[in-house]
């Protein structure tokens, strides 16, 4: 990433003109920009012709205040510049757009509601890294793909039309809005029109993520097993194996809708419903009965029925782990954090959403019930594992990922297991937000974003 980070400053237009640019004279030797000769400025979509003017004993670039605002740009901006003498074209960027479900426009300081403050750290750390970041909605998408209307922050966050972006982070949490035609339409025309790149394009589905892992022999450890639930065969199958299975919506999250089934007896069996105020159980004499129970669900909800698992435990309560997987700066997967999440009291899956709790990996399995013996590299298993799985997603699924949520557990046993993969991972799930304070979850969502711009 050798493209230097510059000032960007805007000069009155009576003194400068829109296609006129003041450059370091430094920077242009480094960079070989000839002086005087036409050339392409370019910020993301926007293109420009322009020509240079050195600037001796000055690092920064000057631009005509009427062409500053053309770009969107703000006071104060930082970017970083390369130049490619094949095309003759002075590139600035990267410039980001930020994907969002919602906007608030009668909320000034919310305009995201709950992520705002994940958007002002975004802003933070792209200024430190030479970045450009803006956040749009769904409902800024219309029939043209050449500009988005879209949300800033500078001492206040302000709406403005600015350029498509080299590089957009699809952070929508709703299928029903990333299947809208003009979304789709939006991803597929600034690929095509000018080459930028978006990640984290689409939703996983259980049984999608689950049936492409088991083609490789080296995930299938992390596996538990798991089957699209179609008709009472299958399910009195896995009953038959197992003590306890777990139905999960296939395109359910943060814990919705999942049923826990317990047997109690030869015949006799226990649903679990997680529900937000806690479990709720009904008891069945035997699986046809609980099969009825169910079958109604499945017209409208497509289940997965999957092995149930002795997961270690914190005072009863079971507890498994998030790992953040994210691309770096040259494109391979890497582990930013792993956290432990500790089911709420009266409750068996551990979402935050559902009364769990954060806490340092360590801790929670020295508190847990695993045995000592497990203890000692249980990390360093849990790192490799969530690795292997962003890798196999990578391969065995065709999308664009930059980042994934990896759910894990760990049995009594000491055995770690896959639980689930979240394309679209909480900001609030792997590290506390600090006002001020840059989480390097954000840094590296930026450098993988350079990285896929050439910045």
């Amino acid at each position: 990433m050798s493209a230097p980070k510059i000032n960007v400053q805007a000069i009155s237009s009576g003194i400068l003109s829109d296609d006129v640019l003041m450059l370091g004279e430094p920077l242009m030797k480094r960079s070989k920009i000839p002086a005087g000769q036409p050339l392409t400025l370019q910020f993301g979509s926007f293109r420009h012709s322009v020509t240079v003017i050195p600037v001796p004993r000055y690092e920064g670039l000057r631009i005509s205040q009427t062409l500053f605002r053309r770009m969107g740009l703000q006071s104060g901006s930082s970017l970083r510049l390369q130049y490619q003498a094949s095309s003759r074209t002075l590139s600035l960027g990267p410039l980001i757009g930020v994907l969002v479900s919602r906007e608030y426009p009668h909320q000034p300081d919310k305009p995201f509601g709950d992520i705002t403050m994940f958007c002002r750290e975004l802003t933070d750390a792209c200024r430190k890294q030479g970045a450009y970041v803006y956040f749009f909605t769904p409902g800024a998408l219309g029939s043209s793909q050449t500009a988005v209307e879209g949300w800033v922050y500078n001492d206040g966050w302000q709406r403005m039309t600015l350029p498509v972006p080299n590089v957009v982070n699809n952070r929508l949490t709703s299928r029903k809005l990333e299947n809208l035609p003009d979304v789709q339409q939006f991803m597929k025309e600034i690929t095509s029109r000018y080459g930028s790149r978006v990640f984290n394009e689409k939703f996983l589905d259980k049984s999608e993520v689950f049936d492409a892992l088991k083609k490789d022999a080296n995930l299938r450890r992390y596996l538990p097993e798991s089957h699209s639930l179609r008709d009472f065969s299958m399910f009195r199958s896995m009953c038959s194996r197992y003590a306890s299975v777990f139905l999960k919506p296939v395109r359910g999250s943060l814990g919705k809708g999942i049923i826990r089934l317990t047997r109690l007896g030869p015949e006799s069996w226990q649903a679990s419903y997680a529900t937000v105020n806690g479990t709720r159980k009904m008891n069945f004499a035997n699986l046809t009965k609980l099969y009825a129970s169910i079958s109604g669900k499945m017209k409208s909800v497509h289940y997965l029925i999957q092995q149930g698992l002795d997961l270690i435990e914190i005072g009863g309560r079971p507890v498994d782990f998030r790992a953040l997987t994210q691309k770096n700066a040259v494109g391979e997967w890497t582990v930013t954090s792993v956290v432990s999440r500790t089911a709420g009291s009266d409750h068996f899956v551990s979402n935050l959403a559902r009364g769990g709790t954060l806490s340092k990996t360590r801790e929670a399995l020295v508190k847990s019930n695993l045995p000592a013996v497990f203890r000692g590299d249980a990390s360093a298993r849990l790192h490799r594992a969530a690795l292997d799985i962003a890798k196999g997603i990578d391969a065995y699924i065709p999308a664009h990922f930059g980042e994934l949520g990896i759910d894990l557990a760990i049995d009594t046993n000491g055995r770690v297991w896959l639980l689930e993969v979240n394309s679209k991972p909480s900001k609030n799930d792997n590290t506390p937000l600090t006002e001020g304070k840059i989480r390097p979850s954000v840094r590296m969502m930026i450098q993988y974003a350079r990285y896929l711009s050439g910045f």
